[in-house]
Order: C-alpha cells, then structure tokens, then sequence
C-alpha cells in the first residue's frame, strides 16, 4: 500500500516517516503534508487566502545528531537557531514571562523546569524529575514532561503547541517522543525539532553521568496532530521551497555542523553579550 493509498478516505490524513537524520525527516514530512494534506481553515486566515494543508505527522528520526544535520530552508539564520535553541533548553527568555503587562504568558522551558499548579506549594522541576527517574530505572515508562495547563491554557488566545515530552531509555540510547497539537510544518517545525533534540542530548548527558555509564542520543519522534502549511505564504513555499528541491541535491539543500560552527559561535557571543532585562 502506498502512502497515498494509505491516506484515502480519511479526513484528516495520517503520514508516517522514517527518516535517518533531522532535515531529511523534516522535509520530507513537508512534501507529505503538501502533496497528501487536507484543505481546511485556520483561524488566523485573512479572507482571501487559501486553505492550509494539514495532516496527523508520525515522524521517527534514527539519529537526530547524524550528519546532515540543519536544513538550509530553516526560517531565520543561525543567530535565530541558537537563541530558540537557548530559549528552549537553557531559558533565557523565562524573563520575558509577565501576562499582565501584555507580554508572555508562558515559555517551554518555564513549564518544564518550574511547572506551577494551583495551590501546590512549590513549583515541579519536571526536567530534573526526568533525569531521576531515569536514572533510577532506565526502562521507566513514567519519565515524562507535561506542558499544558488546562486551567491556564484553555481558551487562551496562543495557548502553548507543545504537549508533552516522553522518555525511555532503549539499549543505552535515550529515545524522545514529542506530541505537538499545532505546528507549522514550513516556518516553525525545522526548529522546534531541532531545539528539542538539543534538549535530549541534555538529558541524556545527565542520565550518563547518574548512571555513570554512557548513554547516547537515540531515536527522536516527532508527533503532531496538526502538521499544516499555511495557504497565506502558499506562492512563496512554491516558488521557493518546492523549486529548490527540484533544482538542488540534498547536499546543497543541507548544512553539516561544522560548515555553521562559526556561525553558532558567533551567536552565541551576541545573545551572551545581551542584558538579561525584559524586553
């Protein structure tokens, strides 16, 4: 059966992929929701744009950390990269956190390093959380991290896409499951994906060294229910994106890590030279 075949009589069309590494897993997950995707709305749709394409993503990567590893069509540059990267792993933007002056009401990492709930006397640190668990059995099946808060979220105008982290650890190598309500396959998946593969290196960096035995990166999944493209920039995804694989090789659609390296050192001199000051 072919995924085509597959996908007939559904309304909203499921698509698996398999692929070895980040941007080869990425873009093809794009082409599928592309070719394979359903039309529908959006609510941040003006009134004369088209439909967006969506589709239920089950995407596995073997080796998120294999080579090649950063797709060349990633909204933004490296500067942009490394500071989502940080944002989400480190938390430099926890700080910009403060709803009521109409500013952010909630980052990744703020959920899962100080999850608060009402009336729990101290915030939890799922991340450490996490590790403990891991290290303690490494086969757990309960080394999760949750990120929406029902009694925050709901009916929030930019409730949080990400759902929950899951972990477990597979012959010495950690494996990571995301599950993302929303995510914009074109201009935000690249990074959540490579973001979030930064984080499981952490925690598989912290897992080896309570265990005191190396464990490494292992396979990365990625679950969206709604993996879509917006019909807003339909013309620039064509005449962009779509002709650039025709008239491209995957090597030169592709970044290895050591071509961007001084790119990352770069940004990463600029966001430490910043102020920590809300912004």
């Amino acid at each position: 059966m072919t995924p085509e075949e597959a996908v007939v009589g559904l309304d909203l069309p499921h698509v698996q992929v398999v692929a070895d590494n980040l941007p080869q897993g990425w873009e093809e997950s794009v082409v599928a929701c592309w070719g394979m995707g359903t039309e529908i709305q959006t609510q941040y749709d003006k009134p004369t744009d088209p439909n967006s394409r969506d589709i239920a993503l089950s995407l596995s990567v073997r080796d998120p950390f294999a080579e090649p590893r950063i797709h060349r069509a990633l909204p933004g540059g490296m500067y942009d990269l490394e500071s989502y990267v940080q944002e989400v792993v480190d938390g430099i933007h926890d700080h910009w956190i403060d709803p009521e002056a109409g500013k952010w009401q909630y980052t990744y990492h703020e959920r899962m390093a100080t999850y608060s709930v009402p009336g729990l006397e101290k915030p939890v640190d799922q991340l450490a959380q996490v590790v403990k668990d891991l290290v303690a059995a490494p086969y757990t099946r309960r080394a999760q991290i949750s990120i929406w808060k029902p009694w925050e979220d709901a009916g929030f105008e930019h409730p949080a896409c990400l759902q929950n982290f899951w972990f477990r650890v597979f012959n010495d190598r950690l494996v990571m499951r995301c599950h993302i309500r929303s995510n914009d396959a074109f201009k935000a998946a690249f990074m959540n994906m490579f973001a979030f593969t930064e984080l499981q290196k952490v925690i598989a960096e912290r897992v080896s060294i309570g265990l005191g035995r190396p464990i490494a990166v292992g396979q990365y999944d990625h679950i969206a229910d709604s993996f879509h493209i917006y019909g807003s920039y339909f013309e620039d995804f064509v005449q962009g994106f779509l002709v650039s694989l025709e008239a491209r090789s995957f090597e030169q659609r592709t970044y290895r890590t050591e071509q961007v390296a001084p790119l990352f050192k770069e940004a990463r001199e600029k966001i430490a030279a910043k102020p920590a000051q809300k912004e």
